[in-house]
């Protein structure tokens, strides 16, 4: 099993999260660092740049999946393709006992953000107003 933050359509609630089967732990989590998050282009995507120290620390839901779960998410979010996002690992904390854990998160890489892109800077946190802007790749 491994350990998943999720901060946009992924989360409980949110557009894409038929894809995300897995168990979510108690409470609500930030990552340990500020990252910079935007909605972007014509899809209104929420994307987490790996920038740590730019942005704001981003709020989101943290998960325990399996390796098919893991594998449905990864297809999602094209982590193969060359403008997919990347699996990453960092520390995230739980906002209500402080304990840190290290996941695995979804980020774009900097060099992957064109400014002319960028829709809405958001302050740390999607919400589900961001996500009625939302087009899926199958719309």
């Amino acid at each position: 099993m491994q350990k998943i933050f999720v901060f946009g359509t992924l989360k409980q609630g949110f557009p894409n999260d038929h894809t995300n089967s897995g168990n979510r732990l108690p409470g609500q989590y930030k990552t340990l660092h500020k990252f910079p998050l935007y909605l972007v282009g014509e899809r209104f995507s929420p994307w987490m740049i790996n920038s740590p120290g730019n942005g704001h620390q981003v709020q989101g839901q943290v998960f325990t999946v399996d390796e098919k779960s893991l594998a449905k998410m990864d297809k999602l979010e094209r982590i193969e393709e060359p403008d997919g996002y990347r699996r990453i690992k960092l520390a995230v904390v739980n906002q209500q006992s402080a304990e840190q854990i290290e996941v695995f998160v979804y980020v774009k890489l900097a060099e992957q953000l064109q400014a002319q892109n960028v829709r809405l800077e958001l302050q740390g946190e999607y919400q589900l107003k961001h996500a009625s802007l939302y087009s899926s790749r199958s719309n």
